[in-house]
């Protein structure tokens, strides 16, 4: 999964709300289809870095995130994680071992890659281990002083949730992620410390003045 493809592949528009647009496509030898979600949000890349870096607050804006532990970091840009999403019942809840990077995207972009990782850890009966996620946020700056989001996933969630269960309920991901995460950014009491380490690895002209 590239950043051009994201940007530019073959998706079809499903919906506009609150600034939230959605958008799937066809996954080649899947019949899970994968989804995006894009806004704008009025915040600087080092805000967004520094949220995407707090991972122990992720609860308070990824979608029916139940738990989160870090199992790896690598030089402050590359990260192992293990994350449990909530299912409903009877369902297990999914657990997914996705690994995470920070790299430039061209253009003054910042893109946050996840590609999963399931054999990391032994298989634990409690939760249903998903086999494939891969996805990736690129945060890209306007003119208006304002941050672009991209948010693009496919992930099979396994075969005891039926494709057109899964199809239909992708949207409910991007939209309510996004959501949470524009209200994070618009507390003025979270002010997560900025990872300096990157700067080793990724540079970036800084954000217009006047933003978060």
């Amino acid at each position: 999964m590239d950043v051009e493809s994201i940007l530019h592949g073959a998706w079809e528009f499903r919906v506009e709300h609150k600034g939230i647009k959605t958008f799937s496509s066809k996954v080649k030898g899947s019949s899970i289809h994968g989804f995006k979600g894009e806004t704008e949000l009025q915040v600087s890349i080092k805000k967004l870095i520094s949220i995407f870096h707090d991972m122990g607050n992720y609860s308070r804006w990824v979608h029916q995130l139940a738990d989160m532990d870090v199992l790896e970091k690598k030089d402050g840009v590359e990260y192992v994680v293990r994350q449990v999403i909530n299912t409903p019942w009877p369902l297990l809840k999914r657990e997914m071992i996705m690994r995470t990077g920070l790299a430039a995207a061209g253009e003054n972009s910042v893109a946050v890659t996840m590609k999963g990782e399931p054999d990391y850890l032994p298989a634990n009966p409690r939760f249903h281990r998903v086999r494939h996620s891969v996805g990736m946020w690129v945060f890209t700056p306007t003119d208006q002083g304002k941050v672009h989001l991209t948010f693009v996933m496919h992930v099979d969630p396994g075969k005891d949730v039926p494709p057109p269960v899964s199809n239909a309920g992708m949207f409910e991901v991007p939209f309510y992620s996004l959501k949470n995460l524009r209200n994070l950014v618009m507390d003025a009491s979270y002010n997560p410390p900025y990872p300096e380490e990157i700067e080793q690895h990724l540079s970036f002209i800084e954000d217009a003045a006047g933003t978060p």
